[in-house]
């Protein structure tokens, strides 16, 4: 099996990369999502441009990316009827020495609050564990995101460190907190 084309499943949930016959889904999704609930929560968004054309390239893209191990995005799945929930994706940030790999999430707000989000990463890291081989994974989030941090904790990850101004958004550096957890 090839890395773009892994795939698990949850009790509830099904983890695999996006397909083109996704689009409908997808879109449909993003255009249900409620009002922004909090600052990191997206909320509404303008999905204007994307049209089949640009999600076909979108999907392409993530296979090449997992072919090269840059990354590996995993769209979340409801297997009870098949809807898009949401994302979680790992950037590989060394292979060579370490097997070692940075976590991302987000899942539909429409979405929240019915423990998707634990069950969905919990399978993903195994799935970076067993399937793509990362010995560690952190999570660098923003010291003030509690959802996320709160998510990080569920999964079994543990606080780390604080790294001050790790990031320039919003015209000003940001500090992040991470999280970890390794294979073992």
């Amino acid at each position: 099996m090839e890395k773009f084309d892994l795939c698990s499943e949850t009790e509830r949930l099904v983890i695999r990369p996006l397909k083109v016959g996704d689009y409908e889904n997808w879109l449909g999704e993003y255009e249900k999502r409620a009002p922004r609930k909090h600052r990191y929560d997206f909320g509404k968004i303008d999905m204007i441009e994307c049209t089949y054309e640009w999600f076909n390239e979108l999907v392409a893209n993530h296979q090449r990316l997992a072919k090269e191990d840059v990354a590996h995005v995993f769209s979340v799945f409801r297997k009870e009827d098949g809807v898009h929930i949401g994302m979680v994706d790992f950037s590989t940030l060394d292979r060579e020495n370490f097997n070692w790999a940075r976590i991302g999430y987000t899942f539909h707000n429409q979405h929240f609050r019915h423990g998707y989000g634990k069950e969905a990463v919990k399978e993903a890291l195994n799935m970076a564990f067993k399937e793509l081989k990362f010995n560690r994974i952190e999570a660098h989030i923003y010291s003030d995101n509690e959802a996320s941090i709160g998510l990080a904790m569920k999964v079994g990850m543990a606080f780390e460190c604080v790294k001050k101004d790790f990031i320039f958004e919003d015209n000003k550096w940001n500090d992040n907190v991470v999280y970890y957890i390794h294979r073992h």
